[in-house]
C-alpha cells in the first residue's frame, strides 16, 4: 500500500467502490411512489363516493395524505419507506409533510417554541414565503389587467 502510485491507489480504489444499483432503485422508487399515489387516489374516491364536491375532495384529499405523511414520520415508519422507495417517497405530497416533521422530531428536546416550533419551518418557510409572495404578485397583476373590464 505504501509503495502504490496514484494510478495504481485509483484502480484500488475504483474496486472497493461498491457499484450503484439504478435499476433497481428506479424499480423501487417507482413501486413505493405509485403505491403512494394510489393509497391518495383511494381516500380521493372514498371522499368522492361520500358526496364531496370536486374543490373539496381535492383539499380533503391533501389534508388526509399530509396527516398520513406527518403521522408515519411521528412512528418512524416513513424513514423505512424513504430508505426503500428513495425518490419515489420524496416526491408525493406525504414527502413533503415528512420534510416538515423530521426537522420538528429532531429538536424536540430543545423545547416546543426553539425547538418543534423553528425547526418546523425549515423546509416549508421558504415554501410558504415564496407561495404567499407569488400570489400577491399575481394578485395585484391581475388587478392591474383586467380593472377596466
Amino acid at each position: 500500500m505504501e509503495n502504490m502510485n496514484k494510478k495504481d491507489y485509483q484502480k484500488y480504489a475504483e474496486k472497493k467502490i461498491p457499484k450503484p444499483t439504478y435499476l433497481k432503485n428506479i424499480i423501487l422508487a417507482f413501486l413505493v411512489g405509485g403505491a403512494i399515489c394510489t393509497v391518495g387516489q383511494m381516500v380521493r374516491a372514498w371522499l368522492t363516493k361520500n358526496g364531496l364536491d370536486e374543490k373539496s375532495v381535492a383539499s380533503g384529499t391533501a389534508i388526509i395524505m399530509v396527516f398520513i405523511g406527518s403521522f408515519l414520520t411521528g412512528l418512524g415508519v416513513y424513514d423505512k419507506i424513504g430508505k426503500v422507495g428513495g425518490a419515489g417517497a420524496a416526491v408525493p405530497i406525504t414527502g413533503f409533510a415528512n420534510a416538515i416533521v423530521s426537522p420538528a422530531m429532531e429538536f424536540k428536546t430543545e423545547g416546543l417554541i426553539f425547538g418543534v416550533a423553528a425547526k418546523l419551518f425549515t423546509i416549508a418557510g421558504p415554501v410558504l414565503v415564496y407561495g404567499v409572495g407569488s400570489s400577491i404578485v399575481v394578485g395585484i397583476l391581475h388587478l392591474l389587467f383586467t380593472r377596466g373590464r
